[in-house]
């Protein structure tokens, strides 16, 4: 978790502190306001202690129990603030997963030139749907809290439609493990592996490919996207961070250099590419 992030939580977790210390009717312990709540004392302690991320409707209850109902306007504009920057999987898949893939592609769509990393998987951008349907399906499977798959499978290829229009450009580089990580099917693989092929040499699109056999100067981990270096999205098992300081934007540019010093392009990318379909198909 960011620094940035911790602090925030910190600092939210202190206001609501203030707040029960400055009761109407008095200070109430963190025992006597958890009672109020209907919650375990330790809540009320991960809260204030910044190692636990309120709800909206915590933070609702927390200004009604402590007699500050005003309050809760400003609570939920500090926890607007910083969850912008870290989105929980499953609060986001509280509510299904096309409005996770809307948000992004929002985004997307006033991007004009896009640079993605990927270690494992293919990116979204470049998938085929049936492919998509098996990534999608995976996460959800471990995460829970989303049906409707077919939905998201359409806003994920709908999003394709970016690399058609003018003045866009994606530059990919992918990790050879990409290639063969066996998220679907074999035979779903192998139709992914020719999509791929076919856009060796597309206008808008650099793919590169780093193969297993070539040095890396930084640690093949982590995919990230960078959208017109303004924002970074990274993600990691628990959340998909949005990170829109210079700062961040500027380190994950670096890394993609980086990486990118090791990625094959054109013949040599179409050959580590045939190399995977190959494999599937044994003879």
């Amino acid at each position: 978790m960011s620094t940035d992030f911790q602090q925030a939580r910190a600092a939210l977790g202190a206001r609501l502190r203030e707040l029960r210390f400055t009761c109407p009717g008095g200070r109430l312990t963190g025992q006597q306001l958890a009672q109020r709540l209907g919650w375990q004392g330790s809540k009320v302690s991960k809260l204030e202690n910044g190692r636990q991320t309120a709800t909206p409707e915590d933070l609702r209850a927390w200004a009604d129990a402590t007699g500050h109902p005003g309050a809760y306007p400003e609570l939920a504009s500090w926890l607007a603030g910083f969850e912008s920057h870290i989105r929980s999987w499953r609060r986001a898949l509280a509510n299904g997963f096309k409005p996770l893939h809307e948000g992004l592609s929002a985004e997307i769509d006033r991007t004009s030139d896009l640079w993605i990393w990927e270690e494992s998987v293919v990116p979204g951008l470049l998938q085929t749907p049936e492919y998509a349907r098996h990534v999608i399906q995976r996460y959800a499977d471990l995460l829970g809290g989303a049906g409707d798959i077919e939905d998201a499978v359409r806003a994920r290829v709908r999003r394709q439609e970016w690399l058609y229009r003018p003045g866009r450009t994606l530059r990919v580089l992918m990790w050879e493990a990409a290639l063969r990580s066996l998220i679907c099917p074999p035979s779903v693989l192998a139709a992914q592996l020719d999509r791929l092929t076919g856009l060796i040499g597309m206008d808008t699109v650099e793919l590169g490919v780093i193969p297993f056999t070539v040095s890396v100067k930084i640690v093949p981990a982590n995919g990230f996207w960078i959208l017109d270096d303004r924002l970074v999205v990274a993600e990691d098992w628990h959340a998909e961070l949005w990170l829109d300081d210079a700062d961040n934007v500027t380190l994950y540019k670096k890394v993609w250099k980086t990486l990118r010093e090791s990625a094959v392009y054109g013949a040599e990318a179409h050959n580590v590419i045939n190399a995977a379909r190959r494999a599937l198909s044994p003879r």
